[in-house]
């Protein structure tokens, strides 16, 4: 099988998306099939790439790390070249996911659409009315998905969440699966002494972009104050982002610096690594569909404090793999650590092992195996409908035709949302 995926996001940026992408990719290549990656120019990609596909694209858009499409009429299907593909994957509601619906319309094939963000939550990129950015958003990520064949939800939360929204595409639970032996044993102990830890500290830790759609700042409210309370804590972070100061400035006023740790972007054996030096992973970011570090760190037996969101409480059991809080409150959620760092030995390892088993859930070959069972399934049902309609040059105008015409028509509904909630706020 030919597969398309289409994301705005790519590597050198190591989020949960884009991690989602390749680890997919990866899955499916080694399973016999092709897959081509088309996503925007980014600063710091590799020279060569074989069957990656970048287009050119504006970058650090609005003081952000991400990148945005420029629009290449017909460039796309000159570097697609010979590959024809089966499938269209689109990772994104819009730039390349307008083109995604496209190339779909072009080749006569399925658009599978995975909803992978809660995206509101990224507005503050964007300048104008918060509220009814937020309004427009949801009303055009809803609209795609309309205008897709099949849409892959991350976690049963976000499946139920996108279809009282109105989605009416048929939805499937196909979360980003992960190699869970890989994170079964770390060199935590080094990890510690190269950062500057003791070996004896008690470790909040937190893996991920610091930005302020992960909520960084209560977090690190939260956090600190626990790092106050605790003379042997340690808060240690490993990402980056533009949250970086913020971060430092609130360790600075609580007057618990010196016992903060930036470690900065990890990958394979140091991420793993850094996982086993944590004693509890710290997460509070309300924009996550599943959260792949969570299941990482699951993986390495980390218990997890969360506030309950979309995904994480797919995951998270309360005083069972970690502690799940019901709403954003820096007093719980220092309680909660205190309810981790104050567990017995025996408990510990209950705990422990509750991790890991719910990292099982999310191992790679059963997810991949149901991610193609899907493609396969949709690509059957649209091969019968293409055979009845037949593929003559009308019929190829007209797709492209329903297609432009779906995603206006998509954005003036958006925007209409967008008005309305500006006139009456």
């Amino acid at each position: 099988m030919n597969i398309l995926m289409m994301t705005n996001t790519y590597k050198p940026l190591l989020g949960g998306l884009e991690k989602s992408v390749e680890y997919f990719s990866e899955e499916f290549r080694q399973r016999g099939h092709r897959v081509v990656i088309v996503t925007p120019e980014y600063e710091g990609a590799p020279a060569s790439e074989k069957d990656i596909i970048r287009i050119p694209a504006v970058q650090r858009f609005n003081g952000s790390d991400f990148s945005v499409q420029l629009p290449i009429p017909g460039g796309l299907a000159e570097a697609l070249g010979s590959f024809k593909p089966h499938i269209v994957h689109s990772h994104h509601p819009f730039f390349i996911g307008d083109t995604a619906l496209r190339v779909a319309a072009r080749y006569n094939v399925p658009l599978v659409f995975t909803h992978h963000s809660l995206y509101e939550e990224n507005v503050h990129y964007l300048p104008g009315n918060e509220q009814a950015l937020k309004q427009f958003v949801i009303a055009l990520s809803t609209g795609y998905a309309n205008l897709a064949d099949q849409v892959f939800a991350p976690s049963i939360s976000v499946a139920k969440l996108i279809k009282e929204r109105g989605v009416e595409t048929p939805i499937e639970v196909i979360p980003t699966g992960l190699r869970v032996n890989e994170f079964s044993r770390g060199a935590g102990r080094a990890f510690r002494k190269k950062q500057g830890i003791p070996a004896d500290a008690f470790v909040v830790g937190h893996l991920g972009r610091l930005a302020p759609e992960k909520n960084m700042e209560f977090l690190t409210r939260a956090v600190t104050l626990f790092v106050r309370k605790h003379p042997q804590a340690y808060f240690l972070l490993l990402g980056s982002g533009p949250s970086e100061a913020v971060i430092k400035e609130i360790a600075a006023k609580e007057g618990v610096s010196e016992r903060l740790r930036m470690a900065g972007t990890v990958e394979g054996k140091e991420k793993t690594a850094a996982y086993h030096a944590m004693d509890v992973f710290a997460f509070a970011s309300q924009s996550e569909t599943q959260g792949l570090v969570l299941t990482e760190a699951f993986a390495a037996k980390v218990p997890i404090v969360a506030v309950d969101a979309c995904g994480v409480r797919d995951v998270v059991e309360d005083k069972i793999n970690g502690r799940l809080l019901e709403k954003e409150d820096a007093d719980a959620f220092v309680a909660a650590l205190d309810w981790i760092k104050e567990r017995s030995g025996p408990e510990r390892t209950k705990i422990r092992q509750a991790c890991r088993k719910t990292a099982g859930q999310f191992q790679m070959d059963k997810i991949v195996e149901n991610a193609l069972a899907a493609y396969t399934s949709l690509s059957v049902r649209h091969g019968f409908i293409r055979r009845a309609v037949g593929d003559s040059k009308w019929s190829k105008t007209r797709r492209l035709i329903q297609a432009e015409f779906g995603l206006v028509r998509n954005l003036t509904k958006a925007a209409r949302r967008l008005v309305s909630v500006t006139l009456q706020g």
